[in-house]
């Protein structure tokens, strides 16, 4: 429980209450919900307690901006916001305006209707609602004699512009990604899917972080069921404060202790909107570039957004690829460990014989040989990400050369284990979500340990647990492993292959829908069977006019 100043109620205040005047002069102890408890101060009718209220509750904070001033016929206004939070020409242009405003009679609603050069107006009864509205980069302004305050929507703050990025770069497909701007990333996904289907339903979470989340969905597709869950977990979320997206996926998932993730994240605002069309849901969080999606399940981890914008051939066979990579990441050093102590007889005699003069004059056994290039490699790989961009690959990539060659001289590691790292490394990296190659990292160690303990049988133990535990998680009530675990073959048009647009007429039947048609395949059909151009003849027009 951490200290923070009690700041009396303007209203006690003005009722002449000394003690409650002095309280507001000292610390205690209190409940974190800071702006809940504020929601029952109300704003009161005399600017001069509004305003002493105010310098209260913001002492010590230099980028808080009060500025009192007149309109017309001498009647007081108070204008407070955040500096750098507001754009500050629109700031002066509302004081402009209110100055020659002729509205003596302070009658707020009519400067609401008739005055402001503000589109976006809200008003407010409390200071909980009003300081929310404060701290999100809002102007407010408060006459006298009114209970009431006007919070203005001139919100100016400086951001990041819209760039490709760099964790989910594609051949072909929009160059566009999220920023740190909630409202900026709400945009993005509101271009792509221009319907009133399209809800987005707000939220605040964090004692005084304050944070904006938004939840969105397509209504009508999505399950009313997963969105009511949605909503549920995040509104049960008492934290004090929220800094970036992992924090919520944290909360929200359905088995914390497992290594695969059930949340998917995404800076790709077009993987955003076809989410929504397959009936998902979006979590926007302000303040990070990453948005989630949920359910999530295991395929999910070896699909690309270049899937579906490349023609189907390529990406079926991408897609068999990053299959039969993701077992080599998984499985290529628990076999090297478990054929080299346990079952030789698999290896021809010339491989043999290969392996065994470059192990000759190694003194640790295999799993050791092993864990110390995996852990070697992992960290060249931490140090890479962590170094300056300009300096990380080169140092990362020489690292890697330079302490392979060094380790082989000195007879520490044999060159065969420096092939089947560097082929583990290189088959992690096709793995198109982040988090689902990092399970794969993790799992890749207990592999090689019960492969040192039990030869190939551990690693068919260790398989069989995995699949056990992927076919026991659910992400929002959805089997992990569907559509396999229980299998749908209508949806296997998008699992083993990719099969072309006009085909996928549903969407995926694992997650309950209300509009399950996807498309009219009317077009696809008529081409195919005229058999496209064949039978059709087109003249070019040099021959039209020499016919003529």
């Amino acid at each position: 429980m951490g200290l923070r100043k009690e700041v009396s109620s303007p209203v006690k205040r003005s009722r002449g209450n000394a003690t409650e005047q002095t309280r507001s002069k000292q610390l205690h102890q209190l409940d974190y919900r800071f702006i809940d408890d504020l929601k029952s101060a109300p704003i009161a009718d005399r600017l001069e307690d509004n305003k002493q209220y105010l310098n209260e509750l913001f002492e010590d904070c230099s980028d808080f901006v009060v500025r009192e001033f007149q309109i017309e016929q001498g009647a007081k206004a108070l204008l407070f916001f955040v500096d750098g939070m507001v754009n500050t020409e629109l700031v002066n242009d509302v004081m402009k305006t209110l100055m020659v405003f002729d509205g003596g009679d302070r009658d707020i609603e009519r400067l609401l209707r008739q005055s402001l050069p503000v589109s976006q107006i809200q008003q407010a009864d409390n200071f909980g609602d009003l300081l929310l509205s404060l701290l999100g980069g809002d102007a407010g302004l408060i006459l006298d004699g009114n209970h009431q305050s006007l919070l203005l929507g001139i919100r100016g703050m400086e951001k990041r512009s819209i760039n490709e990025p760099e964790n989910e770069a594609v051949v072909r497909g929009p160059k566009e990604g999220f920023v740190e701007n909630m409202r900026t990333n709400t945009s993005l996904v509101r271009r792509r899917l221009k319907t009133p289907r399209l809800k987005m339903k707000h939220l605040t979470i964090g004692r005084e972080s304050n944070t904006s989340v938004v939840v969105t969905y397509l209504d009508g597709i999505a399950d009313p069921l997963v969105v009511d869950e949605v909503l549920n977990r995040l509104e049960q979320i008492d934290i004090d404060g929220v800094l970036e997206s992992g924090y919520i996926e944290e909360f929200i998932q359905d088995s914390a202790y497992s290594p695969f993730p059930q949340v998917q994240y995404t800076e790709r605002p077009d993987m955003v909107a076809g989410a929504l069309l397959q009936g998902k849901v979006g979590i926007i969080i302000d303040g990070t570039p990453f948005v989630l999606i949920v359910p999530f399940v295991f395929m999910d981890i070896l699909q690309a957004t270049e899937d579906y914008y490349e023609r189907f051939q390529i990406a079926t066979l991408i897609r068999w690829l990053r299959y039969l990579f993701m077992f080599l990441s998984l499985l290529t050093p628990g076999l090297y460990v478990a054929i080299t102590t346990f079952h030789q007889d698999l290896l021809p005699t010339s491989l043999l014989l290969s392996v065994a003069a470059a192990r000759e004059a190694i003194p640790f056994p295999a799993v050791v040989e092993a864990l110390i290039m995996e852990i070697t490699f992992e960290a060249l790989r931490e140090a890479g990400i962590r170094l300056p961009k300009t300096v990380g690959s080169a140092v990362s990539i020489l690292g890697a050369l330079v302490v392979g060659q060094a380790a082989v001289q000195a007879g520490i590691v044999s060159a065969p284990m420096v092939i089947v790292v560097s082929i583990t490394g290189i088959a992690s990296f096709t793995i198109p979500r982040y988090n689902g190659a990092i399970a794969v990292r993790m799992l890749r160690f207990p592999i090689i340990i019960a492969a040192s303990l039990f030869g190939l049988y551990g690693i068919m133990i260790s398989v069989m647990l995995i699949i056990g535990h992927l076919a026991d998680l659910r992400s929002f009530g959805i089997p992990y492993l569907s559509p396999l675990g229980p299998l749908s073959y209508a949806d296997l048009k998008d699992v083993a292959i990719r099969a072309p647009w006009w085909t996928m007429r549903s969407r995926p039947s694992f997650i309950s829908l209300k509009d399950t048609q996807r498309m009219d395949t009317e077009l696809p059909e008529q081409i195919y069977k005229q058999g496209g151009q064949r039978g059709m003849e087109f003249r070019h027009q040099k021959e039209e006019d020499e016919a003529q």
